[in-house]
């Protein structure tokens, strides 16, 4: 059973379909870190350009659900509750593998780093506990 729904997380995060990316929270340590997941869809919109006949997960969108993860560790914080996670950088990024129609995105990005309004997390993303991307995500609240 996830701790959060899609409902449940539109109530810390902004974002709304079709850039929702994450479809669950299974573990959440308010302010440290959280654990989501994104059942990669064929119905995704992303797949009519991205690529016709060879669907593909964009990699820039696997950091965007990694951000929408982090967003939901630290806007669970009751100092940073009703507030806004913005991309601030992208540092150390890496792609392992494709993410494809079917797979179940597994992402966890722990805070590493949260001066004032800004901070830094590791991400990392898996599918079948094999690592498709990770990299280190920078961070301001607004």
């Amino acid at each position: 059973m996830s701790l959060y729904t899609a409902k449940e997380i539109m109530d810390i995060i902004p974002h709304r379909y079709p850039f929702l990316l994450i479809d669950t929270i299974e573990e959440l340590e308010a302010g440290v870190r959280a654990v989501g997941k994104k059942c990669v869809s064929m119905n995704e919109p992303y797949f009519q350009g991205h690529f016709p006949g060879n669907p593909v997960m964009p990699g820039v969108l696997i950091m965007e659900a990694l951000a929408q993860v982090g967003a939901v560790a630290i806007l669970s914080a009751p100092d940073w509750k009703g507030r806004t996670a913005y991309f601030a950088g992208i540092d150390k990024a890496k792609f392992r593998r494709k993410v494809v129609p079917g797979d179940v995105l597994t992402m966890e990005t722990k805070i590493i780093k949260c001066k004032g309004p800004i901070g830094v997390s590791q991400a990392v993303a898996t599918v079948d506990g094999q690592v498709v991307a990770q990299g280190q995500l920078t961070f301001a609240i607004g």
